[in-house]
C-alpha cells in the first residue's frame, strides 16, 4: 500500500492487526493507536493522536507484566520482580517488541517525521507498542492483551536475567568501586549531538579520576546506564 505521504510503503491498520492476530472490532480505535500527532497535521480528518492511547498502554502494560512475573516466577521476592517488570517495559525493550512484529511501517506519520527515520525511533516504537496495547484493551479488554503480550516476554525474560540487565549498572558499578576502596563514579557528560527532538548524548562513567566506560543513548540517563555497564566489563576484567 502507498503511505499517503509517498515516502515508504504502509502496512494498512486492518492487515497489520490480521498479521498480529489482534482482533480488533473497532477499526477507527486500531487507527487512533498507530497515529502519531505529525499525521494529524497534514490530515484534518484523522480526529486524533494516539497519545492518550499511550498512557493507558503504559499502565495496562505495568499491570499485565506484574501479574505474569507473580505467576511464573513464584521464587522471587518483591524487589526483584520491581526491577524486571522494569527492565520489560523500559522504552528499549518495548520498542524491540515493535520491531520484533515490524509494526514501524503501519504507524501513520506525517511526511516530514517519516522521511526523517521516526519509523525507526525507539521512542516513537515503544510510544505506538503502548498505544496498540491501550487500544487493545478498550476493544477486546484485558485478557486479550494478556495474549498478544506474554509470548513476547518469555524471551526477554530470559534474556534479561542472563545478561543481568534487569539490575541497575550504576547501583552494581558503585558497589563493585567502592569495594576496592574507590569513591563512588562519576558521570561526565562529553556530547551532545542531533536536533533537541533526537539528541544522542555520550557520558562517561569515571573511578578514581580515570575513565572506565563510555556509553550513548536517547537521554543522559541511558547513555550514563551504558557508560556504567561498560566500566563493570573492566572491573570484571581486573
Amino acid at each position: 500500500m502507498t503511505d499517503p505521504q509517498g515516502s515508504i510503503n504502509c502496512e494498512a491498520p486492518e492487515d497489520l492487526a490480521k498479521r498480529l492476530g489482534l482482533a480488533f472490532s473497532d477499526n477507527l480505535l486500531l487507527c487512533r493507536a498507530l497515529t502519531h500527532r505529525s499525521y494529524l497535521n497534514e490530515h484534518p480528518e484523522a480526529l486524533e493522536d494516539n497519545e492518550r492511547l499511550e498512557f493507558l498502554g503504559d499502565a495496562v502494560l505495568d499491570f499485565v507484566v506484574g501479574r505474569w512475573l507473580y505467576n511464573h516466577f513464584p521464587e522471587m521476592n518483591e524487589g526483584e520482580m520491581t526491577r524486571l517488570r522494569a527492565a520489560l517495559v523500559k522504552t528499549e525493550q518495548l520498542a524491540e517488541f515493535a520491531i520484533q512484529l515490524d509494526i514501524g511501517p503501519a504507524i501513520r506519520l506525517g511526511r516530514g517525521e517519516g522521511e526523517n527515520g521516526g519509523r525507526t525511533r525507539l521512542p516513537m516504537l515503544c510510544a505506538v507498542f503502548e498505544a496498540l496495547v491501550g487500544g487493545l484493551c478498550l476493544d477486546a479488554g484485558i485478557d486479550a492483551v494478556e495474549a498478544f503480550v506474554e509470548p513476547l516476554l518469555d524471551e526477554a525474560a530470559e534474556a534479561i536475567l542472563a545478561e543481568n540487565e534487569d539490575q541497575d549498572p550504576k547501583s552494581q558499578l558503585q558497589e563493585r568501586a567502592q569495594s576496592q576502596g574507590y569513591e563512588a563514579p562519576l558521570y561526565m557528560t562529553i556530547e551532545e549531538n542531533g536536533p533537541d527532538h533526537e539528541k544522542t548524548f555520550t557520558v562517561e562513567a569515571i573511578i578514581g579520576g580515570n575513565v572506565y566506560g563510555r556509553g550513548s543513548g536517547r537521554s543522559k540517563q541511558v547513555a550514563a546506564k551504558a557508560a556504567a555497564r561498560e566500566a563493570l566489563k573492566k572491573f570484571h576484567a581486573k
